[in-house]
């Protein structure tokens, strides 16, 4: 079973409203946000780790805290292992999709501070929408 924080007692009301479920994960993105851009950021430029690396590792540092929050207070989903399996799939495509913009947009744009930057909000908004959709329409539906 994948690991789960421990909010509360009360499980699966699947029946929260989208602009609670949009607000929520709007929160839960930005915190989760702030953690992936400044391990990006500490990786990339305080180690010196090539972009994708470093991209790497702040989407899963980030994604993995998005998911356990997001699971319990967004969409206040009870455990599931299919439901894991599909987050886990989910992530994959939206990985491919955050680092590869990331390190395409890197290449492309002068390697700055600044242009890192908006690498960074263009890839994890592309992600973040994808995820949200998913999340929202198929993933939190699974039982």
């Amino acid at each position: 079973m994948p690991m789960e924080l421990p909010l509360d007692d009360e499980e699966a009301s699947t029946d929260v409203d989208l602009k609670t479920q949009l607000i929520r994960f709007v929160m839960t993105g930005a915190g989760s946000a702030v953690l992936d851009y400044g391990l990006t950021m500490l990786l990339q430029y305080a180690v010196g780790a090539p972009f994708a690396v470093a991209k790497a590792g702040g989407f899963i540092l980030g994604t993995t805290v998005a998911y356990l929050i997001n699971r319990r207070w967004t969409f206040r989903a009870e455990p599931s292992a299919a439901r894991f399996v599909a987050v886990l799939l989910l992530y994959a495509t939206t990985f491919a999709v955050n680092v590869g913009l990331y390190a395409w947009l890197s290449t492309v744009w002068p390697e700055t501070w600044l242009y890192s930057a908006g690498a960074f909000v263009v890839a994890q908004g592309v992600a973040t929408v994808i995820n949200f959709v998913v999340q929202r329409a198929v993933i939190f539906k699974i039982k």
